[in-house]
């Protein structure tokens, strides 16, 4: 798919947008609205290389049998001493090899389940507001007109560009309205990671300024940078249901874990669990809107559009986000 240039549009936004995660009305008014309050410090984050390393050592400590949670083989497989692994893993997330092993295991997981069965009612009871929240990244979102989705993004002006996240290089996409997509790429795949966004939107007008994504990447993607009064904007491309779906998964909280019935029952549809996998397989804002957060009944680690490794490299990320408080 081509990536065609376009100039900039205009920035008006819609009204009233509604609040996830924390109760922050600050309008967002500077040149582009996902943009306000951007820093310019450096950003707290790995580099791509950090990142194979770590999914390298992922995929070695998630493999059954006797190397699973072997430390001393998992050092020798990456030609790393012990303690160069143990101080790559602190840096990347805070934790030992072998607490972000259990972070992600299956046990664990299945304990999360059964000691959040009820987050979904809690949060929206307590408006998204309640001491559970404060790890959480801060964001508003909206929908787009039902026009612009029916008409696959025509009017839609897109600025896109790479930049790093602890978990490989991602794909932005910034509409007027806020920020409609996040991709990964994996090495050598730069241009899956747009086409997976842009053919969403084939009717939308692309234009690649990877300094406009730059300071919104450490705003999404470094903790140090997430401000309730300075929350990221997201525009949620999709049909009605899509977006209910996306909406509800931002209830879910960061050290939390939820399922497609779950989901369903959250939406007053307990029937729908299969309708909401392909919605929350749908979701093109990975990360922001966290479908990684979604496992199976049974707390398996379900499919993930971006690769299992990935999803256990984010929840083990989140795990140390939380240890570190």
């Amino acid at each position: 798919m081509q990536k065609p240039d376009v100039k900039n549009g205009s920035s008006s936004g819609f009204n009233g947008p509604k609040l996830a995660v924390m109760n922050a009305n600050a309008p967002i008014s500077i040149s582009h609205p996902a943009l306000a309050g951007q820093q310019t410090t450096p950003l707290a984050m790995s580099d791509a290389q950090t990142y194979r390393t770590i999914a390298k050592a992922i995929e070695y400590l998630s493999t059954p049998g006797p190397e699973a949670g072997d430390i001393a083989g998992l050092a020798h497989a990456l030609s790393m001493s012990e303690r160069a692994l143990v101080d790559l893993f602190r840096h990347w997330c805070g934790l030992t090899p072998k607490t972000f092993a259990q972070a992600v295991a299956l046990d664990h997981a299945r304990r999360l389940l059964r000691e959040n069965m009820t987050v979904l009612d809690a949060t929206f009871e307590v408006g998204l507001s309640g001491p559970s929240r404060l790890h959480d990244l801060f964001v508003t979102y909206d929908a787009v007109p039902p026009g612009i989705y029916r008409a696959k993004g025509a009017g839609l002006e897109m600025e896109w560009g790479y930049a790093p996240s602890p978990f490989g290089e991602v794909c932005l996409m910034i509409t007027q309205y806020g920020v409609a997509g996040i991709s990964f790429a994996d090495e050598g795949k730069r241009d899956h990671a747009f086409d997976d966004l842009a053919r969403r939107w084939p009717n939308a007008s692309f234009r690649r300024n990877d300094k406009a994504v730059a300071p919104l990447a450490r705003r999404i993607f470094d903790p140090a940078h997430w401000n309730p009064e300075q929350p990221v904007r997201l525009v949620m491309i999709g049909s009605e249901f899509e977006v209910k779906v996306w909406e509800t998964l931002l209830k879910v909280p960061t050290g939390s874990a939820s399922t497609y019935g779950d989901i369903a029952r959250a939406l007053g549809k307990p029937k729908s669990a299969r309708a909401i996998g392909r919605a929350v397989g749908r979701n093109p804002i990975s990360f922001v809107v966290p479908c990684h957060r979604i496992v199976g009944s049974t707390g398996a680690l379900t499919g993930y559009h971006w690769g299992i490794i990935r999803k256990r490299a984010i929840l083990g990320w989140e795990a140390g986000l939380l240890a570190s408080s």
